[in-house]
């Protein structure tokens, strides 16, 4: 099969790793992809917002499949786009990709199908999303409607908080993803990541993880993209799977049919863990970042052959399978990251650092002059596997302090509710 991955970040590059083991492969294409992609597929420039460009180099390069790894060409309705052109591929429509485009919407999914979730408000206008706030208090979680890279989410623990983060959404700063607020009630728990490959009818479960969302240690500083993730997620044993499955899952792919809009792709269950059961936090539409490095680290089958699966309809008679091992990674940042990160800065010793069972998936990095340098805010995810979570930190840790770069930064504390877990005995 000749294969084109679209995004340039480290899910990315664990998906073309990951792909590129594939029997099946004949040729791997990743557009605009980034130099780790470049060890695996053939790096094109494509601009992957121009969808009648990446439709036609499907037809000249003869594509079998169209692997969507960002979720922003999904909310464009790429996928739409694409099939419209007798082109396979990998992810949901636009009308499906509302789950992730638009929290409001998946709240109201929610309160429609009883699916459990935090109790919320949907605001257009700062005066009455203040009015709110100053009628639930605090803690309480503001979130901006639409796409925004991540950082859109305020869990605030004081009204300053609040209403700053209400003050944030309404004067632009995430664009036009704040156009609209969601207010939510703030939820006690523990967070766990939770993915379904779904091709419109089956939804399969693949697999758990546990990100860690703030930047410093110990959880403190303001939300990011993801600074580390570790996988499987000891909160989610196999009674809480199955649980999630009916009460989330199940209900979230009946509803969608219903609206017309199947699911199909990957659905990605932020959730929390409460003492009530499962509580969903939100949806995303693609494979998570950094939780997608750990599962394909995990994971024992051959992703092509499950792709091909969901595009065809297949799951019911698809099974999944996992190494026993625990995948964990660390997301290695750039100065300034979460704000603005300072670019251009080398790195060295990122060969050096792979090796057995460890794993440098490349995110934002860029060739200069020869050298590799820093070209984002996450920029090098280091990933190690390991009998346990312990041990796949202390590979991972060991790994990342070969590496050469006095301008990145990261957490070393990734996986520490799970080590303290194991600890403990």
């Amino acid at each position: 099969m000749n294969v084109l991955l679209l995004g340039s970040g480290g899910r990315e590059h664990a998906l073309a790793w990951k792909i590129a083991a594939s029997p099946l492969l004949t040729k791997l294409y990743a557009a605009p992809g980034n130099p780790g992609i470049g060890a695996e597929a053939e790096l094109v420039k494509l601009d992957i917002a121009d969808h009648a460009a990446v439709a036609a180099f499907c037809r000249e390069k003869k594509i079998d499949l169209v692997v969507v790894g960002p979720e922003g060409p999904l909310v464009a309705g790429i996928a739409d786009d694409l099939r419209a052109e007798n082109i396979r591929v990998f992810g949901p429509s636009k009308a499906a990709a509302r789950l992730e485009g638009s929290k409001g919407f998946t709240k109201d999914l929610c309160a429609r199908y009883n699916i459990p979730t935090a109790a919320y408000g949907r605001f257009g206008d700062l005066a009455s999303a203040k009015a709110y706030v100053e009628k639930m208090g605090a803690p309480i979680v503001i979130k901006a409607d639409g796409l925004a890279a991540g950082k859109g989410v305020t869990v605030a623990m004081t009204m300053d908080e609040a209403q700053a983060a209400v003050d944030a959404c309404f004067d632009g700063s995430f664009g036009a993803a704040g156009a609209e607020v969601v207010i939510e009630e703030f939820m006690t728990g523990e967070e766990a990541s939770f993915f379904c490959l779904c091709d419109g009818t089956t939804a399969l479960p693949f697999g758990t993880a546990q990100d860690h969302k703030r930047v410093g240690d110990g959880d403190v500083g303001p939300n990011t993209g993801g600074m580390g993730a570790y996988s499987p997620a000891p909160v989610m044993p196999p009674d809480m799977i199955e649980r999630t499955m009916r009460e989330i899952i199940d209900p979230t792919m009946r509803g969608m049919a219903d609206l017309g809009a199947p699911f199909a792709g990957i659905l990605f269950a932020g959730l929390m863990i409460t003492e009530n059961g499962p509580k969903l936090i939100e949806y995303n539409t693609r494979f998570g970042d950094p939780e997608c490095q750990v599962l394909m680290m995990r994971l024992k089958d051959d992703l092509v052959v499950l792709l091909n699966a969901a595009v065809d309809g297949q799951l019911a008679h698809t099974s999944v399978r996992w190494r026993d091992e625990a995948a964990l990674t660390i997301v290695m940042a750039a100065r300034g990251y979460p704000g603005t990160p300072e670019k251009g800065s080398v790195i060295r010793g990122v060969e050096d650092a792979a090796g057995e069972g460890v794993q440098i998936f490349h995110a934002g990095t860029a060739i200069n002059g020869g050298a590799l340098v820093a070209n984002g805010g996450r920029v090098l995810n280091v990933t190690a596997t390991g009998a346990t979570v312990g041990e796949a930190q202390a590979r991972a840790y060991a790994a990342l302090d070969r590496i050469d770069w006095p301008d990145g930064f990261c957490r070393r504390d990734i996986g520490w509710q799970a080590v303290a877990r194991e600890q403990a005995g």
